[in-house]
């Protein structure tokens, strides 16, 4: 009986109705989706600060909504994609990925979009951050040489992926046309040392990887979603060497990363370093002390961390053939006083970043382009080998070019090597597994094909090798290595 009326009294106390109070949504639960302003913008229009990657503008700094006036302009630029690979790039504002855009929640934002004359295709905006038809897209759609224009509300706040959307989307987007919206909260983000932009995609040319010249886009590669490039910004090397991203010792960072696809989901993750705080998939609430986060495409994060120790860290996709074999990698390079404590340990680039690993990539450019004219010396061939033999070769083989005892023969006075040019050919081409005699030593292991290389590199790669630390010979050409690529049967994947 007792059981029965506590029973009766738990059923009586449901039904009764909820005071005003408790109905109310508990502000933790709203994860900041409560829409923006819905009244008009206060004082006088404010034209938008647009930057290109990896800049980000600065705060809006203000307390009220304002109507803000975007202007971007779409133009189809032919730029380097690689070393001596150029590519005819549709963008936003003139770069892969397209300007940065800044607003805050409430704002009226009335966009330009602007499409150059010289441009070949029609093109449109969609925005992430639109409420309305497509978001923009279907207000938006321009001819070369024209302007359209549309107003909307900026919502919801968060960090947004904008895109074309003209039809074939994803052949306009897997030519470059993205980029990131951030809609600021009311009360504005925390202030960091340093914000920046970010932002990987994939890239389908008819040639293969680093394959010079101008490759023209593949559709079918597209469609199979079988990648020659992924990068960061828009092309190999965009944030290495001159170009890598600097912060110093006790900063805080902020990073606005990206993914504009069109097929793959990005493995995002900074090597030595862990995130404070990841804002994932570009919303208002955040995950802490995370390792590596997922960015799908069309998707975008907010990660934020503190600086501890000096040294460069490397951004990559952890998709790592990605990475090391497609190209998604950048630096943060970080100076100031070491800590013990915290680390000691010796810093090793070439490691992760191959061939990327010296700043400067002139040698490679300036072959590839006497190459092209018939006017390739000795000299720069050499150059040219021995930066890519810093990334792909040394670390193996060593810089020095003394291997490591009973492991990794010797390439310096290596009687092996310098008998056979046909023979070294193919294995730089097929790999060589098993027990071989260098210098009256047997060494064992496994090389694995270099079948990322393209024909001039092995050429370069094998000239410089065969002219250094003591050994002695004439130049390899490109036409000999891809006469033993034709004729050599070659295992399963060791070439393309």
């Amino acid at each position: 009986m007792a059981s029965y009326l506590r029973f009766l009294a738990l059923a009586a106390l449901a039904a009764l109705p909820l005071t005003a109070a408790a109905a109310a949504p508990d502000p933790a639960d709203t994860g900041g989706s409560l829409k923006g302003d819905f009244g008009p913008p206060q004082g006088e229009p404010i034209r938008a600060v647009l930057t290109s990657p990896p800049n980000v503008p600065p705060a809006t700094n203000r307390s009220r909504p304002a109507k803000v006036i975007v202007d971007l302009e779409v133009r189809e630029v032919e730029k380097e994609i690689s070393e001596g690979v150029r590519y005819t790039f549709w963008t936003f504002g003139g770069t892969v990925p397209g300007s940065f855009i800044r607003v805050r929640q409430g704002d009226t934002v009335e966009f330009h979009l602007k499409n150059h004359p010289d441009s070949k295709m029609p093109h449109n905006i969609d925005l992430h951050g639109v409420t309305g038809p497509g978001g923009g897209a279907a207000s938006s759609f321009t001819a070369p040489g024209h302007e359209s224009q549309f107003t909307f509300k900026a919502l919801n706040q968060g960090v947004y992926v904008y895109h074309c959307a003209t039809a074939p989307v994803g052949m306009h987007v897997a030519n470059g046309m993205y980029g990131l919206i951030l809609v600021e909260p009311p009360e504005g983000l925390k202030p960091v040392d340093h914000e920046y932009y970010v932002m990987q995609g994939d890239f389908y040319t008819v040639g293969k990887y680093r394959e010079k010249g101008l490759q023209p886009f593949d559709m079918q590669r597209a469609i199979d979603e079988r990648p020659t490039y992924v990068l960061f910004n828009g092309s190999e090397g965009s944030l290495i060497g001159d170009k890598a991203l600097r912060a110093k010792v006790g900063e805080t960072v902020r990073l606005f990363v990206g993914n504009g696809g069109p097929n793959l989901v990005s493995s995002f993750h900074v090597i030595g370093e862990i995130f404070d705080k990841v804002w994932f998939e570009g919303g208002t609430r955040f995950q802490e002390n995370v390792q590596t986060t997922l960015i799908p495409a069309g998707g975008a994060a907010m990660a934020e961390f503190h600086l501890e120790v000096p040294g460069s860290y490397v951004l990559v996709d952890h998709s790592l053939f990605r990475a090391f074999n497609k190209g998604a990698l950048g630096i943060l390079k970080i100076d100031g006083p070491e800590n013990k404590a915290i680390y000691s340990g010796k810093e090793v680039d070439s490691v992760y970043l191959a061939d990327k690993a010296a700043p400067d990539s002139k040698a490679v450019e300036t072959a590839t382009v006497a190459a092209a004219k018939g006017q390739l010396t000795k000299a720069e061939q050499q150059k040219a080998g021995e930066k890519l033999f810093t990334g792909t070769c040394s670390v193996c083989h060593q810089a020095t070019g003394q291997g490591l005892e009973g492991v990794f023969p010797p390439l310096a006075k290596s009687d092996f090597l310098m008998a056979d040019l046909k023979r070294a050919i193919g294995i730089v081409l097929n790999g060589l597994t098993g027990p071989v005699t260098v210098n009256g030593k047997t060494y064992n292991s496994v090389m694995p094909p270099m079948s990322q290389l393209n024909d001039d590199e092995v050429a370069n790669i094998l000239t410089y090798v065969r002219n250094a630390w003591g050994n002695e010979d004439a130049t390899v050409s490109a036409a000999e290595v891809a006469e033993i690529r034709k004729t050599t049967k070659r295992p399963a994947g060791a070439a393309h």
